[in-house]
């Protein structure tokens, strides 16, 4: 080859790699959509993810199907649904044959790397250039940006398009991070699932400054690629992940847990403070990311669906309605507690199933509640929010219902998200709603057979049963 042609080939594929797209997406962890003010919070300050909602598109009906931080990711990642990658339970990893979007971009040229929290596995169903960890103990903020500017100068030399997850750590608990006196917990407003206590008042306060922690990241992100004029040709989003560790959002199917925040800069194609409320599932991200970016996926490589027609303002749905789950196995104080939850919801209504409801579902954060009312003459000596429902004094009965409800749950709760989308109403059973209930469980169950999960009890078990047999043999 002459140095002319070699020249003309170079000078090709640097225009060739120029022209594709890059993506730069940013993960909370266990941060409560509803925190932020593009979704209506009044309290928390998140400028930068308010302005980027202005800049871009909110995503009004974005849903994950499990409200647990390895579930979440490997579907995420993978575009396949917990069911089909063996990740109902936390702390699981993907079955072996699963693809993710690396196996997708790599083809294409893309460099595609993920930095700070992972919580996927194993490495040959998520091969990604690994930029390392970050602390929770510290404000990471500043690692994750010098980790990134490498990453993204490194792709400059190589003429690579990228890719790039970054994790965060801001929003899990224990709150270490942020700037809590930015708030004051007295005229924090508390929403109506949760019940006031100076306890949880407090914990606020610490949950909203790591929030405004992560909206600086954001910030910061954006300032980089504008510095480096790539904004306009970059893909950005943010995403809260799950609910939060508070009561009935993480670890639940309740829409505070599944309902996922989601906002994204979309060069060419979103219009500046456009909405998509048609249902979409974080396994669409995934294929909609290899649609954009020219990658071709096989029938049946996932479960997600491309939205990119959303972005015209197609009112064609692309899902009729999103499925949800809960394991509670493999949980810190829980691991073999046998309560199943299953959910379905169509843009109005949310129909959750408890198999298991004549027994207690508990996790981690419910832990030191369900101990006290076992046993009232249990004294903490630190009373988490959970702990501080119980011990308070002359509740009133809509506190008594929810103290109920943080262990106890009907067998169906259906709830009329328009008229009550904190979900407090359980319409179950109702005269009016019974042919809605009726559709909906019909569906459910379709669906379940269809994913062999007709019976979670059963399910539940089997996951039980693989922890004992790990135990043994340690």
């Amino acid at each position: 080859m002459t140095s002319k042609t070699a020249l003309l080939s170079f000078t090709f594929f640097t225009l060739i790699a120029s022209g594709k797209k890059n993506v730069i997406f940013v993960l909370a962890d266990d941060m409560s959509r509803d925190t932020w003010g593009a979704y209506g919070g009044k309290d928390c300050l998140t400028p930068n993810i308010d302005q980027l909602t202005r800049d871009g598109t909110r995503f009004d009906r974005a849903y994950c199907t499990v409200a647990m931080c390895a579930p979440f990711r490997q579907e995420l990642y993978s575009g396949r649904s917990p069911w089909r990658t063996g990740t109902l339970p936390n702390h699981s990893k993907s079955v072996r044959g699963t693809k993710s979007i690396v196996h997708y971009l790599k083809p294409l040229g893309y460099r595609v790397a993920l930095l700070g929290k992972s919580h996927v596995g194993p490495a040959e169903c998520y091969p990604f250039e690994k930029l390392g960890d970050v602390s929770k103990q510290v404000d990471a903020n500043p690692e994750i940006m010098e980790k990134a500017k490498t990453f993204l100068d490194d792709c400059k030399k190589t003429e690579n398009p990228f890719c790039l997850f970054i994790g965060s750590h801001d929003s899990h608990a224990p709150f270490t991070t942020g700037d809590p006196s930015a708030y004051d917990a007295q005229k924090i407003t508390i929403p109506p699932y949760w019940i006031d206590t100076p306890e949880l008042r407090q914990v606020m306060v610490q949950y909203y400054a790591e929030i405004t922690n992560f909206d600086h990241l954001v910030g910061l992100m954006r300032k980089e690629l504008e510095k480096r004029n790539l904004w306009k040709n970059t893909i950005f989003m943010v995403c809260s992940e799950q609910g939060t560790q508070l009561p009935f959002a993480k670890w639940t199917c309740y829409d505070n847990g599944l309902h996922t925040g989601l906002v994204a800069y979309w060069p060419n194609r979103s219009k500046p403070g456009s909405v998509i409320k048609e249902l979409v599932s974080t396994a669409d991200i995934t294929p909609s990311l290899v649609d954009e970016l020219g990658g071709k996926l096989i029938k049946g490589a996932v479960d997600g669906k491309s939205f990119l027609n959303l972005f015209k303002g197609e009112e064609e749905p692309i899902h009729q309605y999103l499925f949800g789950a809960f394991t509670n196995c493999r949980i810190i104080d829980n691991r073999e507690r046998i309560y199943p939850i299953r959910s379905i919801r169509d843009k109005r209504y949310s129909l959750i199933h408890n198999p298991n409801y004549q027994s207690m579902t508990s996790n981690v954060t419910l832990t030191q509640a369900l101990k006290m009312i076992e046993d009232p003459t249990t004294e903490p000596n630190d009373l988490n929010p959970p702990g501080s429902w119980v011990a308070k004094p002359a509740k009133n009965t809509v506190e008594q219902a929810l103290v109920h409800k943080l262990h106890n749950r009907d067998e169906f709760e259906l709830y009329d998200l328009r008229k009550d989308p904190f979900e407090i109403k359980n319409l179950a059973g109702h005269p009016g709603y019974q042919k809605i209930q009726k559709r909906l469980q019909t569906a459910l169950i379709a669906k379940l057979t269809e994913l062999g999960d007709d019976n979670p009890i059963a399910t539940e078990k089997g996951f039980a049963s693989v922890n004992s047999k790990k135990a043994k043999q340690n």
